[in-house]
């Protein structure tokens, strides 16, 4: 039985927050992906989306290894082929390999495509390096020539270790880690997986809202929660951390792509948190409901926002409609100004955590566990 213990949630191809290959594709190049695996196990198998995608992409190879071990890795089947299609809206699952991998390790991931992919189904924001080269470098050690801070295709890396209890983290750029140290692997998931030694799935998305869909920000949270947790084997806990983006993007001047941004309302916001709690549920979930953090000061804050934030965290401490609660909004607030973040744990845009505070959200999420 695997258990899944790496994820990137799937979005449209965009521009984005920086530079990527989204758009342009990929043809006759490969594809290093170096990601952080939370959960062990004797083999390993990867998931390829191309949710977006309007025709087949090839992958004429595949191999996987534990990162800067070269006599670790392995070739990649499909089915008993070395190469397969991910199918137009569609997904690809490789073949389990024997591979040795624990919690902790990072797995490095390469595909290449013989032909035109077209548009990459992708994750904008990775905060760790992904390479590109050319030509057939699945056996290669190097040979790359070109990096973007994005992740293409891969979703999920299972493993065998048949474990049920994966906690499944599901939100906005606060869960992608926007603020942490970029390749240290400093987001709060990776903090709570080394602080309660299970594996966690980091299902955030920069810019993503709950109500409503954005061209570079992907699905709702109410659509693609299925997809983006319910679906990966082994996870038996949802921390739901959204909303904020809902809030906050009529506040500000600086969303290119989510123009005009709806007023929203708290009721509305609480009606997609039952939401939640309802797939959830049926799907034999625990679910745990996080609290807004603060945001005085940032360009999401405004006296609408902020009153509606209060009304919203009222609601997730009091209601008793999620399992557990986890109070974030007061684990990193300022003593001094409560609807701040405290200093020692702000990024500098007074929105996102740095990683002291990302490991603070860890401790308070382990607690309720």
């Amino acid at each position: 039985m695997f258990t899944t213990v790496w994820t990137a949630s799937p979005q449209l191809p965009s521009e984005g927050f920086t530079p990527n290959w989204s758009r342009e594709g990929f043809w006759r190049q490969s594809l290093r992906q170096v990601v952080r695996l939370s959960g062990g196990g004797e083999r390993v198998r990867i998931r390829l989306s191309h949710a977006y995608g309007t025709s087949p992409v090839r992958v004429a190879a595949a191999s996987a290894g534990r990162a800067g071990e070269p006599g670790s890795l392995r070739r990649l089947t499909f089915a008993g082929a070395a190469g397969a299609e991910i199918p137009a809206r569609g997904e690809l699952v490789s073949d389990p390999a024997e591979l040795a991998v624990g919690a902790g390790e990072s797995l490095a991931v390469t595909l290449y495509f013989d032909g035109a992919t077209g548009p990459a189904t992708f994750h904008a924001q990775a905060f760790t390096r992904s390479y590109r080269g050319e030509g057939d470098l699945t056996a290669a050690a190097d040979g790359f020539d070109a990096a973007t801070e994005s992740w293409y295709f891969l979703t999920a890396v299972e493993t065998d270790a048949g474990r049920r209890d994966a906690v499944a983290l599901f939100g906005d750029s606060i869960t992608d880690g926007f603020g942490s140290t970029p390749g240290a692997d400093r987001r709060w998931s990776d903090a709570l997986a080394a602080r309660t030694g299970r594996p966690v799935l980091n299902a955030g998305i920069g810019g993503n809202l709950l109500l409503n869909d954005s061209a570079w920000y992907g699905e709702k949270g109410l659509n693609r929660l299925s997809r983006d947790v319910l679906a990966h084997p082994g996870v038996d806990t949802l921390v739901v951390l959204l909303g904020l983006n809902d809030i906050g993007f009529s506040e500000t001047d600086e969303q290119p792509t989510y123009k005009p941004a709806p007023v929203v309302e708290a009721a509305e916001l609480i009606a997609g948190h039952r939401e939640l709690i309802r797939q959830a549920r049926g799907a034999g979930l625990r679910v745990i409901g996080a609290t807004l953090l603060p945001f005085g000061g940032s360009d999401h804050w405004g006296e609408h926002a902020a009153k509606v934030s209060h009304e919203l965290n009222e609601w997730i401490r009091g209601s008793g409609e999620y399992d557990a609660v986890v109070d974030l909004d007061r684990a990193l607030a300022d003593p001094q100004d409560p609807g701040r973040l405290r200093p020692a744990y702000d990024s500098g845009d007074h929105l996102h955590p740095n990683d002291a505070g990302y490991a603070v959200m860890a401790e308070a999420v382990a607690d309720v566990l």
